[in-house]
């Protein structure tokens, strides 16, 4: 049984309606194999939070850099709210600690998984704005994602390599390219 106090008291949040917490943690897996579980899967609250980390990044961009370029700042963005960077932001909270997976996702790693560990960042985000407002889910994103910031502040910003590339075939005239899936391996 997860102790959701416990997740509270290491996140310093205080849910008002703890199953909104609960619910950011549920993974489809779990459902698969508890299908009378009183919550649904995590996903639409990972959607919502999706909308508000972009929207409460480019809120903090626009105002941090009032010289930059829109691209530039689409292209920092981009950067805080990828899955690599919300995976290790997750991580750090130690996240997947909570995350209520079936027994195939965790045998398979399930709780250091990127994608994971992404999307319940993103989960955890839009129950923190359901549960408590748009002014808390913005001191949790921007206390989160400052470590982040201060290594861009400093010109340490791991390269979009997608963009870049774009960028370099724009500048020549040239179509944008057409992505592929060539192969997709391992489990969803």
């Amino acid at each position: 049984m997860t102790d959701w106090n416990d997740c509270q008291r290491n996140l310093g949040l205080s849910f008002s309606e703890e199953s909104l917490l609960e619910g950011a943690f549920v993974h489809s897996s779990y459902l698969n194999e508890n299908p009378g579980f009183a919550l649904p899967s995590n996903e639409r609250l990972e959607f919502l939070g999706d909308a508000i980390l972009n929207f409460l990044v480019a809120e903090k961009l626009y105002k941090e850099f009032p010289k930059l370029p829109e691209g530039d700042l689409t292209e920092i963005r981009a950067s805080l709210v990828c899955r690599d960077t919300l995976a290790k932001l997750a991580s750090s909270l130690k996240l997947g600690d909570w995350l209520l997976l079936g027994q195939g996702e965790e045998a398979s790693g399930g709780r250091t998984k990127q994608s994971n560990l992404a999307n319940v960042m993103e989960a955890l985000i839009g129950a923190i704005y359901l549960d408590q407002g748009l002014a808390k889910a913005r001191k949790f994103v921007l206390k989160q994602i400052k470590p982040e910031l201060e290594k861009i502040k400093a010109g340490k910003m791991t390269p979009n390599y997608k963009a870049l590339v774009q960028k370099l075939i724009q500048g020549q005239k040239k179509p944008t390219p057409v992505y592929r899936l060539v192969e997709a391996t391992g489990p969803d």
